[in-house]
């Protein structure tokens, strides 16, 4: 088992939720539960995955593959995502996005030597009036985002 019975018992919280015939419904959550443990969802860790929900592995992956949210190769401590859409844009995230590149010393797509940060661009977050915004580890919104504000989550999250 590549997962911890805590990640089991979430994951049968969520089955709960469809009916028996439905397991498929419960994919995303399944693989949040697990990347949320391991960090990414190796090959290994989606076929568990698919295996406890009944499913083809191809499917499963199909579902990791599709949604930028889920990681389907190693990762930093701390996943920051930039939006790059329009709006964002036009409220500076392509500044921000420079400026996290040379604070960071990455570019898009690659992890700081000391595994700490994952940079990468991201599609639309929801917040359009509130550009340039930055998601860390699919869960964390930071908006408005100026060099200062920058600045200050870099440090807080090397804490």
């Amino acid at each position: 088992m590549l997962l911890s019975e805590e990640s089991y018992r979430k994951i049968d919280r969520e089955l709960e939720k469809f009916p028996p015939t439905k397991k498929r419904s419960a994919a995303i959550a399944a693989l949040t539960v697990a990347q949320d443990e391991k960090g990414w969802l190796s090959p290994d860790v989606i076929k568990e995955v698919a295996n406890y929900l009944g499913l083809p592995a191809i499917a499963v992956g199909e579902v990791a593959s599709f949604y930028s949210m889920f990681n389907t190769s190693p990762v930093g401590k701390y996943k920051i995502a930039v939006c790059s859409n329009l709006p964002c844009e036009m409220t500076g995230s392509d500044q921000a996005a420079a400026y996290l590149r040379q604070k960071l010393g990455i570019e898009f797509g690659e992890t700081t030597p000391d595994g700490l940060f994952t940079l990468v661009a991201s599609e639309c977050m929801g917040a359009c009036g509130d550009g340039p915004v930055i998601m860390v580890n699919n869960k964390n919104m930071h908006m408005r985002m100026t060099n200062d504000k920058i600045d200050r989550l870099l440090e807080e999250l090397k804490q």
